[in-house]
């Protein structure tokens, strides 16, 4: 029915072949929104929203409600796609709910994220109670002393700036805070990264993905304990593993995949972008080829001889294990069986 179709949020070319599997009847609808992961297998997953874009709806909802009470708060994501929130928002007081998505891990799942507005001259953005703190401090900006990334600030900005078009108001000073937020921080990476007082605000898409992509620390168990597991080095790896392999274990490993063992009754793969699988294959195999980087080596010679020795040395190693090389838009380069 549809010749082809992108995923909005990451620019995947989704193949016909998984469309063909779906057997939901508004799947197109469904990607198109941002909101839906197709697998291989034709299932769907639900993406969640970002603490970013749940901020943005909170801060816009607020300013709002100082003309009218509010129920639904649009905001535009990173990602292009204008995404709709439900808030309670009356008053300049306006609570936005962090929406997980099938995530069965997201810890910010389900925090209430409340934005107090009042009228002014000029735009403030205050970040309160629960908002992570970061070490280090620029005073010009006291804004970016806290843990909230630039794109999630610009969404939130973006948001605050077409509330007050829409109220034709002159400015407004906003305060976010996240009631739960120093809690619920202690179960993210944040006490690692020196990030102290709560979570961040973050999201280079304003969406989610519906899986688990930190590193965990039973992440060798994960794959001795798996019949079919898919060992990926990178974000995008994993990304890409959990929409082709769906009925595999993906595990997220880096640059250690010196350390993994499969059993022999496994169904293994390694999956990922090339740099770190070629390197770990072959670890000379820049020398003599005047490149500096893989990557560099792929764009003007993807057929160089080296990379097909690298290729050989990694079957050598894992020689029952599928092996694919992952282009950035999850296409393969090279997938050896």
């Amino acid at each position: 029915m549809f010749d082809q179709i992108i995923d909005p949020v990451t620019g995947f070319e989704i193949p016909k072949s998984w469309i063909e599997l779906a057997k939901d009847p508004q799947i197109f609808e469904k990607i198109q929104s941002g909101l839906y992961v197709l697998l291989s297998n034709g299932n769907l997953l639900r993406r969640g929203l970002t603490t970013g874009t749940t901020a943005a709806a909170a801060c816009k909802g607020a300013i709002l409600s100082l003309h009218y009470p509010q129920d639904i708060a649009d905001v535009m994501t990173p990602a292009g796609i204008r995404v709709k929130l439900p808030v309670n928002a009356r008053k300049g007081f306006c609570i936005a709910i962090k929406d997980g998505g099938d995530h069965q891990f997201d810890v910010t799942h389900g925090l209430e994220i409340i934005a107090f507005a009042e009228d002014c001259d000029s735009i403030q953005l205050i970040a309160g109670k629960g908002i992570g703190r970061i070490s280090k401090i620029d005073l010009s900006d006291p804004i970016c002393r806290y843990a909230i990334s630039q794109s999630a600030r610009k969404q939130i900005m973006e948001a605050i700036n077409e509330s007050l078009v829409e109220t034709k108001m002159q400015g407004a000073k906003i305060e976010l805070s996240v009631p739960r937020g120093e809690i619920v921080a202690k179960d993210t990476l944040n006490p690692r990264l020196g990030i102290e007082g709560g979570i961040s605000i973050l999201g280079s898409t304003g969406f989610s993905e519906p899986w688990n992509d930190h590193l965990g620390e039973s992440r060798m168990d994960e794959i001795r304990d798996s019949t079919r597991v898919v060992v990926t080095t990178g974000r995008t790896g994993l990304k890409y593993s959990k929409m082709l392999f769906p009925d595999h274990k993906a595990v997220l490993l880096g640059s250690q995949l010196d350390r993994v063992e499969f059993r022999m009754d496994q169904e293994s793969i390694v999956c990922g972008l090339p740099a770190l699988i070629l390197k770990w294959a072959w670890p000379q195999i820049l020398d003599g080829t005047g490149y500096k980087t893989i990557s560099e080596m792929i764009e003007k010679e993807p057929n160089h001889p080296q990379i097909s020795e690298a290729l050989k040395r990694a079957k050598a190693k894992l020689p029952d294990t599928r092996i694919i090389l992952l282009q950035k838009d999850g296409k393969f380069f090279r997938d050896l069986l």
